[in-house]
């Protein structure tokens, strides 16, 4: 229970993470060899973003046109949403695990395990946003003589956005936070100070946490920053 701990016992737990993402500390299990601290911390964090860049990268190649193209045609409601249902209902760590038995470890290799858990939100937001698009003004569109293409990408994808975008920002988030059992395939990430307790110790630990939570954090604000670049001003005001 919370309130059995020492005063000080939180503020202490959060010191010592903050200590071991500064500066390396001594570990009883490396020989000497000291963990943690900011060049092991960033080290870390690239790989953690490579990871999650690739995966999502082939995701949104994979999700995104698909997406566009059914909702853009107004059919295969049952197989966008069924493929989306199916994809959350993988387990994270069997996928990676069965990606590791058959293709191998390795940076490529987990991406495409982690690419599997941005597909669902990527692929079923494209099909709504799409879908729901305002008819009158894909009819308009279609009335002054603008091609398929042309309404596909300068009338529906301009009004579904904020729906796209809510499909990446998802995929992200699912993506970055699974990378943290990237370690269990051979890819070392942040995840590796949660998953190695014994060599980083409970401050190692909850530095990761913090760690992949500020991570997440940053990636989410600067999707957020680049939805609202992407929504036209008409939209944004219809919103407020």
């Amino acid at each position: 229970m919370i309130g059995a701990l020492p005063p000080l016992f939180l503020p202490a737990s959060i010191g010592g993470a903050i200590e071991f993402i500064v500066e390396p500390q001594s570990s009883n299990v490396t020989g000497g060899k000291k963990v943690g601290g900011l060049e092991q911390v960033i080290e870390l964090t690239i790989t953690q973003l490579e990871l999650t860049a690739i995966a999502l990268a082939i995701s949104i190649a994979v999700a995104l046109p698909l997406g566009l193209y059914l909702g853009h045609r107004g059919t295969g409601e049952l197989l966008a949403v069924g493929l989306g249902n199916i994809g959350r209902a993988i387990p994270e760590l069997a996928l990676i695990a069965f990606m590791a038995a058959v293709i191998g470890v390795g940076l490529l290799n987990v991406s495409i395990a982690l690419a599997v858990l941005g597909v669902p939100p990527i692929l079923t937001n494209a099909f709504v946003g799409i879908h729901q698009v305002d008819r009158a003004s894909v009819d308009a569109a279609r009335g002054i003589g603008m091609t398929e293409q042309e309404i596909l990408f300068k009338v529906e994808m301009p009004l579904a956005v904020p729906t796209l975008m809510a499909g990446i920002r998802g995929a992200t988030i699912a993506i970055v936070a699974t990378a943290t059992i990237a370690p269990l395939a051979g890819v070392l990430t942040l995840g590796d100070f949660i998953i190695n307790r014994n060599v980083y110790g409970p401050s190692g630990v909850l530095a990761g946490a913090i760690l992949v939570a500020l991570l997440a954090l940053a990636l989410e604000s600067l999707l957020a920053w680049l939805q609202r670049l992407l929504t036209s001003r008409g939209l944004r005001l219809s919103a407020a």
